[in-house]
């Protein structure tokens, strides 16, 4: 069943639907995913330094410090519950995301999805469990190499614009979709499932398409 998985680093809710996408497979015998991740950059204006994040989701959203508390510790309890785990007090900023995403570009058109998945899941452990930097091309290089990409082609690739274009071009067919929130999930070209759903809920949605055949 291909997957086309559109979401961002440094979005939660994208990992806690990915998590939560490939536990609802796991329950369904003989279903195994053909996953591609695809980017949507949630703030690509932002500056190589990143911003604060508590400041970042304020202007943002709006929210009081009490809503984002309360928003932190429902992202913790999903992810512990799916076995991911969102270490809050060691985020402490948010990053620019473009190149990871034009990584991610190269590791599935060059590698496949095994190592274009292994290197999203690295980057999103690198962020929100261990607080890293994932604008740093010190910290990208080394998810791409734990990844299984080969180092010099990876320093090469951080160091230029490449796939800059490609990345961009992605985008802007997504947002030509009508997509403007993510995670969004395309299942077989066809079918769009929207945000950080629950388990039950993609297991359900995942057999009503193989029903439909």
């Amino acid at each position: 069943m291909r997957i086309d998985f559109i979401s961002d680093i440094v979005c939660p809710w994208c990992a806690i639907g990915l998590y939560s996408l490939e536990t609802a497979a796991a329950r369904i015998p003989g279903l195994v995913l053909d996953l591609h991740f695809h980017p949507f950059e949630l703030n690509p204006g932002m500056g190589p330094d990143g911003q604060d994040i508590e400041e970042h989701l304020a202007e943002k959203y709006g929210a009081s410090p009490t809503q984002l508390a309360g928003t932190r510790e429902a992202i913790r309890e999903r992810g512990a519950a799916l076995g991911f785990e969102f270490r809050m007090a060691a985020r402490s900023r948010i990053y620019n995301t473009r190149d990871a995403h034009r990584l991610l570009h190269w590791a599935d058109e060059a590698f496949g999805g095994a190592v274009q998945r292994a290197l999203k899941v690295g980057l999103l452990k690198a962020y929100f469990t261990d607080g890293r930097n994932v604008s740093d091309p010190a910290v990208l290089l080394e998810q791409a190499v734990a990844a299984g990409l080969p180092e010099a082609q990876a320093r090469e690739l951080l160091a230029s614009r490449r796939y800059d274009a490609e990345v961009a071009d992605a985008e802007a067919q997504v947002h030509a979709q009508g997509i403007h929130a993510v995670p969004a999930i395309v299942v077989n070209q066809r079918h769009l499932i929207q945000g950080g759903q629950s388990v039950e809920v993609f297991e359900q949605l995942l057999r009503q398409v193989m029903a439909q055949g």
